[in-house]
């Protein structure tokens, strides 16, 4: 296949995307206002917001706390949000001694406290370390919010609020989720 033809056919496949995503933003506004108000409230208040995800979205989910201990659009003090994606040591000891279902899970009960909020992310919406970790962060008195794809899959029960974007391929989910989680970190910057 040329490259001409591929070029031409993801073009059109991302320009068919921006289409949906205008409809999927107008659709999911009530959801990610309310995910970025939970976000907002607790790191105004000391508290801190843990991302997680496999593959892609463990890079949006250090893309993401990197946006709020950096910053986003502003210049203000550093904000607390981690990554529980990026600490090889953590990540391997606990696959290894717990399965890799609880990867984020027991980094959960070490780092979180009641009022922070737990956001997994998952383009299937059926990853279970990122559910196992939301129930964790809930049973904890944790907010939780799942970015997702597809129909949300086992995932969208398990969070308070789930961000569902129903696209099926892979590629157009992750282009999605990087402007919820552009659109989460603008909302939560908000003084």
């Amino acid at each position: 296949m040329a490259l001409e033809e591929v070029f031409d056919r993801e073009a059109a496949a991302i320009r068919e995307n921006l289409a949906r995503q205008a409809e999927a933003l107008a659709r999911m506004r009530p959801g990610v206002l309310r995910a970025a108000e939970l976000m907002r409230r607790a790191l105004h208040g000391g508290r801190k917001v843990l991302f997680f995800g496999n593959g892609g979205s463990a890079a949006d989910a250090q893309h993401w706390a990197a946006e709020l201990s950096g910053r986003y659009r502003r210049e203000r003090p550093g904000l607390a949000g981690l990554a529980l994606t990026t600490d090889t040591s953590a990540l391997t000891a606990i696959a290894n001694d717990y399965g890799f279902e609880r990867v984020f899970a027991r980094q959960v009960e070490a780092l979180a406290l009641p009022g922070d909020v737990a956001v997994g992310v998952s383009t299937s919406g059926r990853s279970p370390n990122v559910r196992q970790a939301l129930e964790t962060a809930r049973a904890m008195g944790c907010a939780t919010v799942a970015v997702l794809g597809r129909d949300g899959g086992d995932i969208a029960p398990a969070a308070d609020i789930a961000l569902v974007y129903d696209a099926t391929e892979t590629p157009r989910i992750q282009e999605f989720h990087t402007v919820i989680g552009h659109l989460l970190c603008a909302l939560a910057d908000v003084p």
